[in-house]
């Protein structure tokens, strides 16, 4: 009779701890998972408005470099279409060193779209360059660069600009 009753206590303490680590594991999984949402909600607090800047800026970039913008910005500081191809890759790179660390908070294909505007601006400028004599005044290379932009019938930094702002609104979805 005392081995039954020996077995039984065994058995029943048995179940009560195996209840007991059961429990405990639930609450402290339950416990890690809010630590986890939490943590994730005070990133999300943080990074959110930084990558709405960053965004933000580079939108401005874009629009900072649209050829038309560069032109009508920079056009009247050149006297020879030498000075203003200098002057308006100088803006370019500049515009774009100020703002490189940004890729961090955009995806990589939106930098891609970037990347590729800003090398299809400079690509225009060159090739527009190339086509008037270094000493002509600024304003020929000016008409050049906008008959070119004219012949793409679209700027060069649209399709950018339509992807930033699709990405961005997907993160309000």
């Amino acid at each position: 009779m005392e081995f039954y009753s020996f077995i039984t206590v065994m058995i029943l303490g048995a179940i009560v701890t195996y209840g007991m680590y059961l429990t405990i594991t639930t609450v402290a999984d339950k416990v890690f998972e809010k630590q986890k949402f939490d943590i994730h909600s005070k990133n999300t607090e943080i990074t959110l408005p930084l990558r709405l800047q960053a965004y933000e800026r580079m939108c401005l970039f874009l629009e900072r470099i649209t050829p038309n913008n560069l032109l009508l910005r920079l056009a009247p500081s050149a006297s020879s279409a030498l000075e203003l191809q200098q002057i308006l890759l100088h803006e370019i790179r500049e515009e774009f060193n100020h703002n490189l660390a940004q890729q961090i908070y955009i995806s990589n294909e939106a930098w891609g779209h970037i990347v590729n505007a800003m090398n299809e601006i400079v690509s225009v400028i060159n090739q527009a360059a190339a086509e008037v004599e270094s000493e002509a005044p600024a304003s020929e290379l000016a008409k050049k660069i906008f008959a070119q932009v004219i012949q793409k019938e679209i700027q060069p930094t649209t399709h950018a600009l339509v992807f930033l702002k699709q990405e961005i609104q997907g993160v309000f979805k």
